[in-house]
């Protein structure tokens, strides 16, 4: 409940996901433009928060997608994979620049420490 007594509302609602998919985790970014959603789909799903309109799908990964987490200006995403591997994807081309791999089981969750120091 809110302060005022009043009842949450939902802002938007809709399918991120295929029928019959999990949606393991949503995060909204930094700068609070994107939704990403990750699924036993193989895919994560970056939505306009605005619109709620989805913007990109990034789908390498071969297996369920566990986790994503957003860098701190929300240019990039790491996303994390039952694969065994991890991608940092460049959110202005839709593109991995780095995958990290060989890791002896699956990755389920990613964190960043965006901090200079």
């Amino acid at each position: 409940m809110k302060q005022n007594g009043e009842p949450f509302r939902p802002v938007a609602k809709f399918r991120a996901h295929q029928l019959g998919a999990y949606l393991l985790h949503a995060k909204i970014s930094p700068d609070c433009r994107h939704l990403v959603t990750t699924s036993s789909d193989k895919t994560a799903r970056l939505f306009d928060t605005t619109t709620w309109q989805l913007t990109q799908t990034l789908s390498q990964h071969k297996k369920w997608v566990w986790d994503a987490v957003f860098s701190a200006d929300s240019s990039y995403l790491v996303t994390a994979s039952s694969d065994r591997s991890s991608l940092l994807w460049n959110l202005r081309t839709g593109t991995p620049v780095r995958q990290y791999t060989d890791h002896d089981y699956a990755v389920t969750c990613v964190a960043l420490n965006d901090s200079s120091t």
